[in-house]
């Protein structure tokens, strides 16, 4: 009887770790917007938005184009696979081309 007892809090035990270590790995993967896609974008805070975009471009510059540039990117058919780094990327790069021209 008492082996079972110790089988039972042992199966219990590691069914618990299971638990804790799945639910550390969830919230790992949705903590990075910068590396994340642009599904992920959308349902992001402004403050998340604003982080992750001073972090990919390293400046305040043009900040707030910037984060209206992706969000408009991040509204177009098809474009939840793409990530946050590519699309800031290519604002970015638009942007530099209307201040130059």
């Amino acid at each position: 009887m008492k082996t079972l007892k110790k089988i039972l809090l042992f199966i219990v035990g590691i069914f618990a770790l299971l638990f804790v270590v799945s639910i550390f790995v969830r919230i790992q993967k949705t903590t990075s917007l910068e590396s994340g896609t642009l599904k992920d974008w959308r349902s992001a805070s402004i403050e998340r938005k604003a982080a992750a975009v001073k972090i990919l471009r390293a400046s305040d510059d043009n900040l707030e184009i910037l984060i209206k540039c992706v969000d408009k990117m991040a509204t177009l058919p098809d474009s939840s696979d793409m990530t946050v780094r590519d699309a800031t990327e290519l604002c970015f790069m638009g942007v530099q081309l209307k201040e130059n021209i």
